[in-house]
């Protein structure tokens, strides 16, 4: 069968993947790993699924994952999923990405985070987004123009942060109108009731992803008195729905010793959460406070926590700052993304508040092209540890060289804190987290493509 449908079109392929994902036996991931590889025509991509492919072989806990989206979910969401992130991003996207690199100079990001709104009932302490004003939002006109030119470049994933983004109006006819794409929309979770849910029903392409600290305790210290119950609420309706979603975690010097906690996560996967992204505590937003980042060992402990959590939990782990070896180092700068905040300003990444380009005065391409991406993303190719890949906490230095370039500007007032007054600490930060990171690097990361490009450079 497999090789009869060697010229079958992409629909096709796609209506058999649909058909198939009725079942989650090892022979059936097996087939629909055979079906995706006719796709893409990017070589990384064919042996990224090959290597899929092999895991489920070896029956690798990992695999428990995708079981659980093809068994737990509602149709409507996992064939959307299944259409839009499997098929329409990762498969035909690749192509159409690689198209269009060739066609401009630079390949294409592979995702943007968008932060319509500003709006938010919550004043976390430490919020990263907490110094916009809370008046900013896109209309939906502009909202909808940015969705249109990236999905030109061939990206069909949006991140929907903010501010809270269940808080425009108007949102859910965004995610109506590009049904051919996925959403993942981070949330505080306290908005989410029964009707929402129908809503998400309706349109299946969004993923809500519930920002947490802890368990109630850690959770309300910062998000205020009964919002641990308000996400573990909207988590029940969801579940019961078949839909699934994320949880999102602020890793702090405070709560480090949770989310390393098997307990912890075996907790989540109870209530249904099928991944966990995980943000390490930059000082930057509201009150920027280095005393909350997670020290150096705390930073390390989570990596390796990660690291066998991924052979263990039928969860997917997503580590923003310690990832760097399996993504080559730092996301931003359109590298794989960039973000456009609730102002229109086009931003290298959700972390770093400058900018030198505005969506209202320019489009999408021509600021991934502009002088300032263009230099960060030569300044990221000057790092060999990718387990130190931050311009903000690892070589702190690039980010004020960065920030300084002609024509960046501040994006909120005090976002120039970290380039300035805290500009010593993160030195210090920088310096005691290399220690750890070089050691880690030579030793567990000997065969890494990284290490041995460089040992050639070197002979």
């Amino acid at each position: 069968m497999i090789q009869s449908l060697k010229n079958y079109t992409k629909e096709k392929i796609l209506s058999y993947l649909l058909e198939m994902a009725t079942g989650s036996s090892d022979e059936t991931l097996i087939r629909m790993t055979h079906l995706m590889e006719m796709i893409p025509k990017k070589d990384y991509y064919k042996e990224r699924i090959r290597w899929i492919r092999g895991l489920i072989r070896d029956k690798h806990p990992a695999i428990e994952f995708p079981r659980r989206i093809l068994r737990e979910l509602h149709p409507g969401q996992r064939d959307k999923w299944i259409s839009n992130l499997a098929v329409n991003h990762l498969l035909n996207g690749t192509n159409r990405r690689k198209e269009w690199g060739d066609q401009n100079g630079f390949y294409p990001p592979s995702t943007v985070v968008i932060s319509p709104t500003m709006r938010c009932n919550l004043a976390c302490y430490g919020c990263y987004a907490g110094d916009y004003n809370k008046s900013l939002e896109l209309s939906l006109d502009e909202l909808d123009s940015i969705l249109m030119q990236i999905k030109e470049m061939g990206i069909y994933f949006a991140v929907i942060s903010g501010g809270e983004p269940f808080y425009m109006e108007g949102i859910f006819e965004i995610f109506r109108k590009h049904s051919d794409m996925a959403f993942l929309v981070f949330t505080h979770g306290g908005l989410i009731d029964e009707q929402m849910v129908r809503q998400l029903i309706e349109v299946g392409n969004v993923m809500p992803a519930f920002s947490l600290e802890g368990y109630q305790q850690e959770t309300d210290e910062r998000r205020g008195a009964g919002h641990f119950d308000k996400v573990m609420h909207a988590m029940d309706l969801l579940r019961e729905a078949g839909l699934s979603f994320c949880g999102s975690f602020t890793h702090s010097r405070k709560n480090s010793a949770l989310i390393t906690d098997p307990a912890y996560i075996d907790m989540l996967v109870s209530k249904g959460v099928f991944a966990l992204w995980l943000f390490s505590y930059v000082p930057v937003g509201r009150k920027p406070d280095p005393e909350l980042m997670p020290t150096p060992e705390q930073r390390d402990h989570l990596r390796r926590s990660v690291a066998a959590f991924r052979d263990q939990k039928p969860m997917l782990f997503i580590d923003f700052w310690n990832d760097g070896p399996m993504v080559s180092g730092c996301l931003a700068g359109g590298r794989k993304y960039f973000h456009v905040n609730a102002n229109g300003d086009i931003e290298p990444c959700v972390f770093c508040h400058f900018a030198v380009d505005n969506i209202r005065r320019t489009t999408i391409r021509e600021a991934l092209g502009s002088p300032l991406f263009r230099k960060i993303r030569q300044k990221q190719g000057e790092h060999d540890n990718l387990l130190r890949p931050c311009m903000l906490i690892d070589h702190p230095e690039t980010g004020r060289e960065l920030f300084a370039s002609e024509g960046a500007y501040a994006t909120h007032d005090g976002a120039e804190e970290i380039f300035s007054g805290l500009s010593d600490t993160m030195d210090a930060y920088a310096g005691a987290y290399a220690e750890i990171a070089d050691a880690a690097w030579e030793n567990e990361f000997k065969d890494h493509p990284a290490q041995s490009k460089k040992r050639g450079t070197r002979g």
